[in-house]
């Protein structure tokens, strides 16, 4: 995946926190520590936001969904 350099501004308590991340060796520069961070903000986001559209669901209903036709196909399944 090929890298954009973009500019941002950051507070300096902040940048004092990824600096120290930096000196223990945890990243090995600014830029990956905050590219960490903001891909694993946007994941969290995306995990959030499927729960909530998942919990708008009817657990009924998607379970009779999923189980539909699968009387017929258990009758078809070979023996182990």
């Amino acid at each position: 995946m090929s890298s954009i350099k973009v500019a941002i501004t950051i507070d300096s308590e902040t940048l004092e926190r990824v600096d120290r991340l930096v000196a223990k060796n945890i990243f090995p520069n600014r830029s990956r520590a905050i590219q960490s961070a903001v891909a694993e903000k946007l994941a969290r986001i995306e995990r959030s936001r499927l729960a909530s559209e998942c919990a708008k669901l009817d657990p009924k209903f998607e379970k009779a969904l999923a189980e539909e036709g699968l009387g017929r196909e258990l009758e078809a399944w070979p023996e182990y």
